[in-house]
């Protein structure tokens, strides 16, 4: 046969054209078959191949055993699917088009037939191997079925963890060395035994309802933690595995057991526990232990169940830290915490320490106050005793908030948060005593604080707002003046008297700016009345708490609403406490000469209850003195004066006088002290008897 002519196109180079028809075959079989190779290493054994084809296609002489030998090493690596042989054969005649068709066809033969020959001889390999197996597998079983017993008793023998074997019904039937050290007893003495000799009280709980999960056939496997009580009387504690063998019917006829020895790993998760919930420096339950014992508490509570809580802090051990040290300190707590431990310890009594130097007490279902006191002035008598640590003897006392109250309807923060408050209460009555929880007073001290956090935005909302009671001439009744009073409006409390606030004000820092509020408004009201009533307008008194005087912005302040107001400064009273007048040396304050120097009046309020000393007024720029309302009070009889209230009264009315100083009577609420007031020769008053505070409308400008 004449072989293909080559031609400078085709075939002059056979190895750019065996990797041209490379790419073309793998693309063509690409996921026909499975084979364990990538991309790149299928076109690289393709290429091989389509060279061999290539050479056959242009050889003198057609030689078919290499395009079978091509066709079989297709099937050698995989290419087996019938998708294979079809796409082969039409890359064949794609790439080869221009070729002899008679060689073609040729090609194609062999290949098909390399390829059928080589699939029959894997299929009737593969046959073979099968009937070799199964024969070799059912002679193997036997041997198996041989060869596991023997090496489950080598295991059972040699395991280095305890093993047993029992019926169902609890009786053991074999037994390793291992458990047999394990236990301390002897493989005769453990085959006498059952189930029931090693049940321990403080088995898990679920140990019983898991084995019997078990031999139901609900679990195939249980795995606990279990104690186990040596021969010598220490106890073991292991990690449990049992599992069931059953027979040929399904129904459970053996228990297999294993016993890890993990005694060591118990105890020390026992003392890590230990630390999680103790504290390190006493030893006592810590504050985690306390609020978990109170949690179940609050959780299983019911019907009339009670608790009692005694909340305990060290007086003054800052300060033994601060002079004596760190070290001295501690065995202070050290002491303290356990003679708590020694004297309170009856059933259900829990002594933690809570941090620092605070201990608690939790009294569980406490039966009345009476018991809750009772344990905590034994706390009290605990820690008054003398300690000697560190070659110091120290005498040291304690105060404690005492909260008893039903478990149901509390939780926990309610009940510490009413226990540190109570605790607070014994530090501010003067500490070493305890103080007992009034929901009344703790009410009243968060409405306190909600007032106090929420006056800064009142504020800004304008919720406060002014009102004027008259000041009266006693010699003919006639309004000469008005005192301004803040009042608030508050969303939720409805409207509060001074009473309610001006303290917190004081504390917060906050009666600057509302006392700069104050003064402005009454300013502004007292330049509209002298706008439209002229000298008929009354005078505007305005109280100045300790905390503006002490502002070094007051003058400035009083300066510029004068200014912005319009109001003449001598329509202006200026009300001071007598605190507020005198500086801390004893001496007037340079704010007072400096607001006198303004113009306005100066008055002394609340006369009586502060210096009372009138060797200091001769001195000071004051024009009109306000005798306190507890004086005035003594006028006021249910049958005659106090006449040691009338003595003080006039001669401070006297003495004012003497000093040229105007004197106004506060708290004028009956006829009767009206007419003694006037008949002493005091200047003014003012009360409900003559008006309560009211809106600027309620004033009649005579």
């Amino acid at each position: 046969m004449t072989a293909l002519s080559s031609t400078p196109t085709s075939w002059d180079r056979p190895h750019r054209a065996a990797e041209r028809m490379a790419r073309a075959w793998s693309l063509a079989v690409a996921g026909t078959s499975y084979v364990s190779m990538s991309g790149m290493e299928v076109q690289d054994f393709l290429t091989s191949l389509s060279t061999r084809i290539i050479h056959a296609l242009t050889a003198e002489v057609f030689d078919p055993a290499d395009v079978r030998e091509v066709g079989s090493t297709l099937v050698a690596a995989h290419f087996t699917e019938p998708t294979t042989v079809e796409r082969t054969m039409a890359v064949l005649s794609e790439q080869f088009g221009n070729a002899p068709a008679r060689r073609i066809a040729q090609i194609q033969g062999a290949l098909a037939a390399g390829y059928a020959l080589a699939l029959r001889d894997r299929v009737l390999e593969e046959q073979e191997e099968i009937r070799t197996a199964a024969l070799w597998s059912q002679a193997r079983a036997e041997e198996g079925r041989r060869v596991s017993d023997a090496r489950f008793r080598a295991i059972f023998a040699g395991a280095a963890i305890g093993m047993s074997v029992s019926t169902v019904d609890g009786h053991i039937v074999e037994v390793n060395q291992a458990l047999c050290d394990m236990l301390g007893y002897t493989a005769d003495e453990l085959l006498a035994m059952s189930f029931e000799d090693f049940v321990l009280p403080d088995d898990p709980p679920s140990a019983a309802e898991l084995f019997a999960d078990l031999f139901a056939g609900q679990r195939e496997q249980v795995r606990i933690e279990k104690p186990y009580i040596h021969k010598d009387g220490h106890r073991v504690w292991t990690d449990l595995v049992a599992s069931v063998i059953r027979d040929d019917e399904d129904r459970p006829r053996w228990l297999v057991a294993m016993f890890e020895d993990i005694t060591e790993r118990h105890l020390l998760q026992v003392r890590l526990r230990h630390q999680a919930l103790h504290d390190p420096l006493t030893q006592l339950p810590n504050r985690t232990l306390f609020f978990d014992r109170l949690a179940e508490l609050l959780t299983d509570a019911s019907g009339d169940a009670r608790v009692g809580v005694c909340y305990l802090d060290v007086d003054g051990f800052k300060v033994i830290n601060d002079t004596l040290g760190h070290d001295v300190g501690d065995q202070l707590l050290q002491t303290v915490a356990r003679r708590l431990a020694r004297s309170i310890n009856g059933e259900g009594q829990l002594v933690a320490r809570m941090g620092g130097d605070e201990f608690v007490v939790l009294i569980e279902n406490s039966a009345d106050i009476e018991q809750v006191v009772s344990v905590a002035e034994k706390a009290l008598d605990t820690v008054r005793a003398p300690v000697h640590v560190g070659g110091h003897e120290i005498s040291i006392s304690a105060s404690i908030g005492v909260v008893e109250q039903p478990l149901l309807g509390t939780s926990t923060g309610e009940l510490m948060k009413a226990a540190d408050t109570t605790l607070y209460w014994a530090k501010a009555d003067g500490r070493n005593r305890l103080a007992l929880f009034d929901a009344e007073r703790h009410a009243r001290e968060v409405k306190r604080y909600e007032l106090s956090a929420s006056m800064p935005a009142a504020l800004e909302r304008r919720e406060f707002f002014v009102e004027y009671q008259p000041l009266v001439r006693l010699s003919d009744a006639r309004i000469m003046g008005v005192e301004a009073l803040v009042r608030w409006r508050h969303p939720r409390f409805g409207v509060l008297g001074p009473d309610a606030f001006i303290g917190m004000a004081e504390e917060t820092g906050l009666i600057v700016p509302l006392g700069r509020w104050v003064l402005h408004e009454a300013c502004r009201q007292a330049a509209e009345w002298h706008r439209t009533a002229a000298d008929r307008a009354p005078l505007m008194s305005v109280n100045l708490a300790v905390r503006q005087m002490r502002d070094r912005t007051i003058v400035r302040d009083v300066k510029a609403i004068l200014e912005q107001t319009g109001l003449a400064p001598e329509r202006l009273q200026l009300e001071l406490t007598e605190s507020a007048v005198m500086g801390t040396g004893g001496e007037p304050t340079e704010a007072l000469k400096a607001l006198a120097d303004l113009g306005p009046r100066i008055a002394i309020d609340d006369f009586g209850t502060g210096y009372s000393n009138f060797a200091y007024l001769r001195h000071l720029p004051v024009h009109s003195l306000k005798l306190a309302g507890s004086f005035v009070a003594g006028l006021r009889p249910p049958e005659r004066p106090d006449p040691v209230d009338e003595q003080i009264v006039a001669a401070v009315i006297g003495l004012a006088h003497t000093l040229k100083l105007s004197v106004t009577a506060e708290g004028v609420e009956t006829a009767e002290q009206a007419s003694r007031l006037q008949a002493l020769g005091c200047d003014t008053a003012q009360g409900w008897y003559y008006a309560s505070p009211g809106p600027a409308s309620a004033i009649k400008l005579a």
